[in-house]
C-alpha cells in the first residue's frame, strides 16, 4: 500500500528549524553551507532539524517530485525520507526519480522507506518481514567500526543484501535477527540505513550519520 501519497506535503517548502539545546530551545538555520532537498515520503520533523543542524538549507518536496524538478532546485545533496508504506507501491514513481538522481552522482542519504527505495532503484529487492521491527531498543552493529548502536525502528519490510548490485557494501546489521540495517556504495557518495537516527534512543549513538552526509556533500562540492 502506498501510504506515502497520503502523508506527503502537497507543495514544496523551506525548513529552517534545527535541533534543540538546553537553555536555547530549537535553533534556526540562517547561515547554511549547503542545500539539501528532502523528498517527503512522510518525513519526521526531527530528521529535518538534524539536517538543518549540519549546516543545510533544507527544501522539502512532495513524494511525487520528479528528478527534473529536484535537479532544478540545484541541490548539493538529496535526502530520502522515512515513509510509511510498501516500498514496491511507492517505488512505482519514486524509483525512476531516484535513478535520475543517481545518474547525476549527487550525495544521497536514505532512512527507512528511503533506504528501501534506494535499494530498489539500484536493482535490489525488498521483502515483507515475518516479524517487523518496532520500538526504541534495537541493537544495530556498524560493521565498519564494530560499534553497536541502540536504535529506534518502525518497519515491516527489509532490504535483501544479496540482491544489491556489485559495489554495494553492507554497513549495518540487526543484532536481533541479522537483517540488513544499512549499506553504502563503494565509489559513490550514497548510503542509507533502515533505522531512525533522529529518534535518539541511544541518545546520540547514530547522529554521526547526518554529519557523514554533510561531509560527503562538502567533499562533492570540492
Amino acid at each position: 500500500m502506498d501510504l506515502a501519497k497520503d502523508v506527503t506535503t502537497r507543495q514544496s517548502y523551506r525548513w529552517t528549524q534545527s535541533t534543540w539545546t538546553l537553555g536555547a530551545g530549537y535553533g534556526e538555520q540562517d547561515s547554511p553551507d549547503h542545500h539539501v532537498v528532502a523528498i517527503d515520503y512522510g518525513a519526521k520533523q526531527n530528521i529535518l532539524r538534524c539536517l538543518a543542524a549540519t549546516g543545510a538549507r533544507v527544501t522539502v518536496v512532495p513524494a511525487s517530485a520528479t528528478a527534473e524538478e529536484i535537479l532544478a532546485l540545484n541541490p548539493d545533496g538529496v535526502f530520502l525520507s522515512n515513509g510509511p508504506g510498501d516500498p514496491a507501491a511507492t517505488g512505482v514513481y519514486a524509483v525512476p526519480t531516484i535513478q535520475g538522481l543517481l545518474a547525476k552522482d549527487l550525495p544521497i542519504f536514505g532512512i527507512c522507506l528511503g533506504h528501501q527505495l534506494l535499494a530498489l532503484a539500484l536493482g535490489g529487492k525488498t521483502e515483507k518481514m515475518p516479524l517487523g521491527h518496532r520500538g526504541a531498543n534495537h541493537p544495530v552493529k556498524d560493521l565498519e567500526t564494530g560499534k553497536v548502536e541502540i536504535t529506534s525502528q518502525n518497519h515491516g519490510f527489509v532490504v535483501l543484501p544479496e540482491s544489491l548490485p556489485e559495489g554495494s557494501i553492507v554497513t549495518h546489521v540487526s543484532l536481533f535477527d541479522g537483517s540488513n540495517e544499512g549499506f553504502r556504495l563503494k565509489d559513490r557518495p550514497v548510503f542509507s540505513v533502515q533505522y531512525h537516527p533522529e529518534a535518539s534512543p541511544g541518545p546520540s549513538d547514530s547522529h554521526y550519520l547526518f554529519e557523514r552526509f554533510a561531509t560527503l556533500i562538502e567533499a562533492s562540492k570540492r
